[in-house]
């Protein structure tokens, strides 16, 4: 009976005809494997992406929906050698975790059994020279032997299992050539110990898998962190809420049969799984991971949570704006995933070089045996130094890289509230050397705020908070927040493009613009203190007042915008606002080159100018008439705040409700391109001086294996720098 297998629940419909399935592919350890399996899904009809994330070795495939069954990719990888099921978090990481103590343990007996062999070949080196008698060397050799042979046999099943997965599906990938460089090595030695010969070969081999061995483990522990990030993220998304069924009735249901519109009960200790407002309750909220701050704040009716928020003490009804999918969490992991799957093209130079590694190597070490036997040499010798060839040119090196610094960089990144969209966005903002800043959303925080709350009487606070409560507009919303009321009056009556008007106590209320309230000269005065101030004004009876109403400043704006001056790089503001609010806001911040009044097309063709004069340009900005501009520059940034247009057209989103991420993104930036540059020449440097050497016959097996370990510990050791990268605002 034939099984058959249905994949429909985990592909995803990405509309305009498309379909998408993540599926867990195991044993991918490399560029040539990414490669192999990209080529082999791509070239089947109707395949329109198959991309290889090696950092969770997941495998992303997008087709156009009709007669093509999922599970054909299935089999595809099944005859390339790969085996892959649907991608689950929970199984990958439990899988994954296995394979991370699979190679804790085969590296324990690496180095076990390393200590002990080198610990006899001591005796061997230094009795070449002195008075070792032959039976001694042999003793020694044999009892090496017995260490290293079931060691290496057990140690070596991670390059032993590729190579040959590799070789049965007619391809080759770089552990080919390392199975190959130790079954030969252990080979010639047991070979040399039978014939008594002075030397053998079980240090270099046994050293060398360790030295693999431990590289690979750190290598997947740093991705395994990176991981973590997302994983984290995950944790935070709840399962199941509790949704009213009706006006009295609650139940708990899955995420996914929750809409927006619906309401749900968030109780203390619960995380939210939904994107809403507050409609009713009152309580303090964990939103660190929205907002930066670590301290909780307090929720009330209209305040937004977003899922992934605690709830700490009270209850709180929540109206859904956006569940599974749609909410920002869910957005916050998308843009990390894509930062940890896209390919910058430094990654990509890295790839193409992985890939010609194994058949380039097999070649030059065929050729270095067939030379040094038309030169003369014996097949012994020549074998030997065809081992050494193998061994020292190992990639590990040049494959670790740019993974290395791009894994740890997106880490820390993160962790310095930047999430990146795109696979060289890092790359780009190491070359910039101008930033352009739009101003409102950006510059200032997204909220307005009310800052003459102080100077108004508490009791007439509240009173036009209440009647703001019946207004949607914006500046009503800033002054309901500023009156922490949750009451609304009834009985409000809403007069369209001019305010709200009510009665109580037989007196009317009136809040709005400041000829509804007969306050045209005390909103005059005001407007004359502060270009950036909009105004609102309330009227009780013959009483009149005017809430001064604005946009701050982000807290850390003015200092940041001065630590990217200090660090070579030029401040432009380019805002549609009016001009006298964005010369305030220049002056305010110290950026002298600024424009105002600006439409999308001119902030576009401004760009398009800085661009043409040679400079490097960063767009920071946040409105959906940003999303033009945020495409034209050379690369883009906007906060979390933005609307979804700009965050799809932004390469980069920052997170809270500081702009020190901004200089964190061009400091980790220009760190990351550094270190990718000096790996890059390590890692080529190496080979060029290494590999004429071993072909030369300079190096025995044993230091061709110390030198390759130790080009790869460099470049880890290298790697690691980019964490002590420390932003600060001066």
């Amino acid at each position: 009976m034939a099984l058959n297998r249905d994949f429909s629940y985990y592909v995803k419909d990405l509309g305009s005809g498309l379909a998408h399935l993540d599926l867990a592919v195991e044993g991918v350890s490399c560029a040539g494997c990414m490669m192999k399996i990209e080529r082999g899904l791509s070239a089947i009809p109707d395949v329109t992406l198959a991309r290889v994330n090696l950092t969770d070795r997941r495998l992303a495939v997008e087709w156009k929906k009709g007669e093509l069954d999922p599970a054909l990719f299935v089999d595809c990888l099944a005859a390339l050698g790969y085996k892959a099921y649907p991608f689950e978090p929970v199984r990958a990481e439990v899988v994954e975790a296995e394979q991370s103590r699979f190679l804790l343990r085969c590296l324990g007996v690496a180095a076990f059994a390393t200590m002990n062999v080198m610990m006899l070949s001591i005796p061997v080196w230094s009795g070449n020279v002195t008075d070792m008698i032959p039976e001694q060397r042999d003793f020694f050799h044999w009892l090496s032997a017995l260490i290293a042979l079931p060691a290496a046999a057990y140690a070596g099943q991670p390059f032993f299992r590729s190579a040959y997965t590799a070789l049965r599906s007619r391809g080759v990938n770089m552990d080919v050539p390392i199975s190959i460089g130790v079954v030969l090595a252990l080979g010639m030695s047991i070979v040399e110990t039978i014939h008594h010969a002075e030397h053998a070969y079980f240090d270099a081999a046994i050293m060398l898998l360790t030295f693999l061995l431990a590289g690979r483990y750190l290598d997947q522990n740093m991705r395994r962190r990176t991981r973590a990030v997302a994983g984290n993220l995950a944790a935070l998304k709840a399962e199941t809420a509790t949704k009213f069924v009706s006006p009295t009735e609650i139940r708990e249901v899955p995420v996914a049969a929750i809409v927006p519109g619906d309401i749900v009960l968030l109780r203390p200790g619960e995380r939210c799984a939904i994107d809403g407002k507050v409609i009713d309750g009152r309580s303090e909220i964990d939103q660190s991971l929205i907002t930066g701050e670590t301290r909780y704040v307090a929720a009330e009716a209209g305040t937004a949570v977003y899922a992934g928020t605690m709830n700490i003490s009270g209850t709180l009804r929540v109206r859904v704006g956006a569940a599974a999918e749609g909410t920002l969490l869910s957005e916050i992991s998308r843009l990390l995933e894509n930062a940890l799957q896209a390919r910058s093209r430094y990654v990509q130079l890295s790839d193409r070089a992985s890939r010609l590694y194994a058949p380039v190597v097999h070649a030059t070490a065929l050729l270095t045996m067939l030379g040094w036997v038309a030169l003369g040499a014996n097949w012994h010798d020549a074998i030997v130094t065809a081992i050494a060839v193998l061994i020292i040119t190992c990639p590990c090196a040049l494959g670790l890289a740019i993974p290395a610094v791009q894994t740890i960089v997106a880490g820390a990144l993160f962790r310095a509230g930047v999430l990146l969209n795109s696979g060289d966005a890092v790359e780009r903002v190491a070359d910039v050397d101008t930033v352009v800043f739009d101003k409102t959303g950006t510059l200032t925080l997204p909220e307005l705020d009310v800052v003459n709350a102080a100077a108004i009487p508490a009791d007439v606070l509240q009173l036009a908070g209440r009647l703001a409560l019946a207004s949607h507009h914006p500046v009503a919303a800033a002054v309901a927040r500023a009156s922490k009321t949750t009451s609304p009056l009834e009985g409000i009556v809403e007069e369209p493009g001019q305010g709200v008007r009510g009665l109580i106590d037989g007196v009317e209320l009136r809040l709005g613009r400041p000829s509804f309230c007969n306050a045209e000269r005390l909103a005059n005065e005001i407007l004359g203190t502060d270009p950036e101030i909009s105004v609102v004004a309330f009227s009780r009876g013959q009483e009149r007042y005017v809430f001064a109403v604005r946009q701050q400043l982000r807290p850390d704006a003015a200092a940041t915008i001065r630590s990217l001056v200090k660090r070579g790089v030029a401040v432009e503001i380019l805002s549609g606002d009016r001009e006298p609010a964005v010369k305030h806001a220049a002056t305010a911040l110290g950026v002298s080159a600024w424009r105002a009044g600006l439409t999308p097309t001119d902030k576009i063709a401004h760009i398009e100018d800085l661009k043409r004069r040679g400079r490097m340009v960063m767009m920071v900005g946040d409105g959906l008439n940003d999303a033009p501009a945020l495409a034209a520059a050379s690369v883009s940034m906007s906060p979390v705040s933005a609307t979804h247009l700009s965050q799809a057209a932004a390469d980069m989103i920052f997170l809270g409700k500081d702009l020190v991420p901004v200089l964190a993104a061009v400091d980790f930036s220009r760190k990351a391109l550094q270190l990718m540059q000096q790996n890059l020449a390590l890692a080529i440097g190496y080979n060029v001086l290494a590999v004429p050497i071993a072909i030369a016959g300079y190096a025995t097996p044993l230091v061709a294996a110390a030198a390759m370990s130790g080009s790869s510990i460099l470049v880890m050791l290298n790697s690691l720098r980019a964490r002590r990268v420390a932003p600060e605002v001066t």
